[in-house]
């Protein structure tokens, strides 16, 4: 199969980590060779309630046995899509009310963009240096990474870009900004946590010029920071938040949430203002029902923070430097570059799946479903620490 992978299927690197995935249940992915693997990153966040959640499963199965897909988005009313909107209102601040449902997190990104231009009248886009909030062309000119978007240019244009966490920054935020895209916690720059009240002090500059303040819910979000969206870490309410990944518990989904007042302009003047055919589908929709539901109803997300505390006992080693992030979106900061690709490489080789961030060559991603055990855990952190003992013999 694998040769068939790489000749057929369009691939994202030269050199993909090519596993023949066999099935996945719980917290392991088991190969053709019936080999298991501890998964340690739950498909880059997706599979919050890790594989095969049986409250997951039967909930596409009961709407697969329902319908599927039955008209493009908006115009009919559908029960799991209804249902998980209004969940979703009741667990996020007054103002947060209505949800418009994409397919993926870049879409989400789109429509926020592109909300946020029409609220406001005005053009200019703000986001990070080091950003990442997804790979389409709107949520390209906002990538604040110039190597991996310059063979695209031209992109959009009137974008500019800040340094997170730097609050001088702040004042290139002006009556000509129509809105700031910031990731809650920054992702492929390293799991990197907002200081000194750098959200609040962004609500602030909002809230004076007029501008939308949009945060990237699509990694924090669902969980995976002990709250249901990690801006409710940091005592601040954005004007628009885009969530995606963990949200449909493994399955391909995105939304971007904001006022009834805000969401409304984008039905009218024009009319079809943000359009999809298969947002909100309904087999998907169930899925992300029934996540929300599991994660509200439980407290899988007050044991993400105990898992945390685990991780960081456990992850003590010469060769870390430190353990960023929160919850279970962590990252492990190696010495260097080749010290994260091998102890990367030698874990799958030993059982355990890791992965790599976007824009930060020495961290380890470190983000395993929400229902990981404790055992599971120490059963990881013992393969890292091997690892990394051997790597450190060697040098």
């Amino acid at each position: 199969m694998i040769n068939d992978f790489l000749k057929y299927q369009a691939q994202t690197s030269p050199h993909p980590l090519g596993m023949e995935v066999s099935h996945a249940r719980g917290s392991y992915i088991y190969d053709t060779d019936n080999k298991a693997y501890l998964d340690f990153v739950a498909g880059v966040s997706a599979a919050s309630l890790g594989h095969q959640h049986p409250r997951v499963n039967n909930a596409i199965i009961d709407q697969l046995n329902k319908y599927s897909h039955v008209m493009v988005y908006g115009e009919y009313a559908q029960h799991p899509a209804t249902e998980f909107c209004r969940l979703l209102a009741q667990n996020l601040p007054a103002k947060l009310n209505k949800t418009y449902l994409t397919n993926s997190g870049t879409e989400a990104t789109e429509g926020a963009l592109k909300l946020a231009r029409r609220v406001t009248g005005r053009s200019q886009l703000i986001s990070c240096f080091n950003a990442y909030h997804g790979n389409t062309m709107g949520s390209m000119s906002v990538m604040g990474f110039e190597e991996r978007k310059q063979i695209f240019r031209p992109l959009i244009p009137d974008v500019d870009f800040i340094t997170f966490n730097n609050e001088e920054d702040l004042q290139k935020i002006t009556h000509k900004t129509a809105g700031i895209i910031l990731e809650t916690i920054q992702g492929g720059a390293g799991f990197i946590q907002p200081e000194n009240d750098f959200l609040r002090k962004v609500r602030e500059r909002c809230d004076e010029v007029g501008a939308v303040m949009i945060l990237d819910e699509i990694q924090p979000g669902f969980g995976r920071t002990g709250k249901l969206f990690g801006f409710q870490n940091y005592d601040i309410v954005p004007d628009v938040i885009i969530m995606g990944k963990g949200m449909g518990g493994g399955m391909p989904v995105g939304a971007f949430t904001a006022s009834d007042e805000m969401m409304d302009l984008l039905s009218h003047d024009p009319k079809l203002g943000h359009i999809t055919t298969f947002g909100g589908h309904p087999v998907i929709a169930a899925a992300c029902l029934a996540t929300l539901q599991e994660l509200t109803e439980t407290d899988i997300m007050a044991q993400t923070l105990e898992k945390e505390k685990l991780f960081r006992e456990l992850l003590v080693h010469p060769l870390i430097d430190d353990v960023r992030g929160r919850g279970l979106m962590l990252a492990a900061m190696t010495k260097s570059d080749d010290i994260t690709n091998r102890a990367i490489l030698r874990c799958q080789e030993k059982g355990l799946i890791l992965f790599w961030l976007l824009f930060e060559g020495k961290a380890i991603r470190i983000t395993p479903p929400l229902t990981i055990s404790n055992e599971e855990i120490k059963e990881g952190c013992g393969i890292i620490i091997e690892v990394l003992n051997e790597i450190l013999a060697e040098q």
